[in-house]
């Protein structure tokens, strides 16, 4: 990339930061499988969209790839077993996120065998139609593997429904110490690439740009020459700065074109990708292999052997820190535990809890690595401001939440926020804005749901008034209906009488 293109691709993104990536040595460690555990703790919900819901009973016996919870509504997708065994479990487990409070998931006790069960392969994808491909990636619980966790078979009909022109695929990995993707890159660049020529395919796609920022040499070489030959498939190096892996700025920074506030990429033509999430489209589509396991980065200066490995899906997180050697013992205790980065990861109370397919990463860093002190009020120094890659004013929309106006929060774009951190990172208040802006977001979705289900029972209470009122309006109706005919007949009754009178009068004349 020449100077003056990297001036441009730069210049187009505005804010964002620049902190240490602590990416090495985990990113220069060999890829490590982690063995079976005994037991496996699958949540049925591990995506963005509706919970699945559980297939199997507890004394079932499941093969690996089994399918053990049935998506449910149009965003939602399948779970699968990790493993062949016994489910032992139907109900609660502790769930990945700060709250530690519980989900309803599905425990399977391994019988070591590891079987598989029976798939659906395919020789030739590209023969496939794509409708056929989106169906193969919902059947194998396929979500982004970036964080987001979205069914990707939606993302993949939505394109050929939108006519995407354009597919992107995110390989930056801009989080600090997160280095998965750059090792499935430097070790499975034969897989990802092929992966990419199938989502291609299948949303109907003329090219596909994969975007790699330029600390990570060795993935671009990997990918590159597995490229050679191929035209419609190439990678495209893009500067180190964080939040480059933000779905909209990656394209800003690739295509100069950007996403309209509240719109999608697919209304500019364009759809994007995780580089894992192409591995696990290729493995569905070509081998009928559901998403049971993923990389994910263990790292941390508390860490005794940091490095990125391939853990099955359900694993807890403190057997996967035990496998990389556990604690190291010259540090004084970790100070944070967070699954995922450090700028959009979850803190949790404790690694008791299982990986799931959006975990990224083991983080377990020391007070240094932390470096936090005690907030202090804002100092309305500006700082967020230039930091914010959505251009917003992270310290307006902080003293408004603070206040209880979330409401006049929303009225400066917190929904607009991506929740990247940047603000946070850079505060010399260490004041948590990001905190702020997901209880603000928390309260406003509250307040949406509260006032949606009183329209609901308004509406339901309206068509109830009118229900009973067209039921009362509908007897009355048959009741006014019955009395004319009773009438009608009454009448109709008393004339043949008459009749019959006059009738037998005439006759008893005659005779006389």
């Amino acid at each position: 990339m020449g100077i003056l293109d990297r001036f441009l691709r730069t210049a187009r993104f505005s804010g964002g930061v620049h902190p240490d990536d602590h990416k090495r040595p985990a990113a220069d460690a060999p890829l490590r499988v982690m063995p079976l555990p005994a037991r496996v703790y699958v949540p049925l919900v591990q995506h963005i969209g509706s919970p699945a819901r559980a297939v199997v009973a507890v004394g079932d016996h499941v093969r690996k790839g089994q399918r053990i919870g049935e998506p449910q509504g149009a965003v939602s997708a399948a779970i699968h077993a990790p493993t062949s065994g016994r489910v032992v479990a139907i109900g609660d487990i502790v769930a990945p996120h700060p709250s530690g409070l519980p989900v309803r998931g599905i425990t399977i006790a391994s019988d070591g065998r590891d079987e598989w069960c029976e798939l659906e392969a395919c020789d030739d994808p590209f023969a496939l139609d794509p409708a056929e491909i989106g169906r193969r990636v919902a059947q194998a619980g396929v979500v982004g593997l970036g964080g987001a966790a979205f069914p990707s078979a939606v993302k993949l009909s939505g394109g050929l429904g939108a006519r995407v022109e354009l597919l992107i695929i995110n390989a930056s990995e801009c989080e600090p110490f997160l280095s998965c993707d750059d090792r499935l890159m430097r070790d499975r660049a034969a897989e990802a690439v092929d992966g990419i020529a199938i989502m291609l395919h299948a949303t109907g796609a003329r090219e596909a740009r994969i975007g790699i920022e330029d600390n990570k040499p060795e993935a671009i070489a990997a990918m590159r020459a597995v490229l050679v030959g191929q035209s419609r498939i190439r990678v495209e190096v893009i500067p180190t700065r964080y939040p480059m892996g933000s779905e909209k700025h990656l394209i800003l920074v690739l295509t100069g074109r950007e996403v309209p506030a509240e719109g999608r990429p697919s209304d500019i033509g364009v759809v994007v990708h995780n580089v894992g999430t192409a591995v696990a489209v290729r493995n569905a589509v070509r081998f009928g292999r559901p998403l049971v396991s993923r990389l994910v980065t263990v790292n941390g200066a508390c860490v005794r052997q940091p490095g990125n490995v391939e853990v099955p899906i359900g694993t807890l997180a403190g057997e996967v820190l035990a496998f990389c050697g556990g604690l190291r013992a010259d540090h004084g205790g970790p100070a944070r535990l967070l699954l995922g980065g450090p700028m959009t990861g979850m803190q949790v109370p404790t690694l008791e809890v299982p990986v799931i397919k959006g975990t990224g990463g083991i983080l377990v860093l020391d007070a240094a690595e932390v470096g936090e002190g005690e907030g202090g009020p804002c100092i309305r120094c500006g700082d967020c401001m230039r930091a914010c890659p959505v251009g917003l004013l992270p310290l307006e929309i902080a003293a408004r939440v603070r206040a209880g106006e979330v409401e006049k929060a929303a009225g400066f774009g917190l929904a607009d926020c991506i929740a990247c951190g940047c603000c946070a990172y850079v505060c010399p208040s260490r004041i948590p804005l990001v905190q702020f802006f997901h209880h603000a977001k928390g309260e406003l979705a509250a307040r949406a749901r509260g006032t949606q289900r009183n329209e609901t029972i308004r509406t339901l209470t309206r068509a109830k008034a009118e229900r009973l009122e067209r039921d009362e309006r509908d007897k009355a109706e048959a009741l006014a209906r019955r009395t004319a005919a009773s009438l009608a007949a009454a009448t109709e009754a008393a004339a043949a009488v008459e009749k019959a009178a006059a009738r037998t009068n005439e006759e008893t004349g005659a005779s006389a």
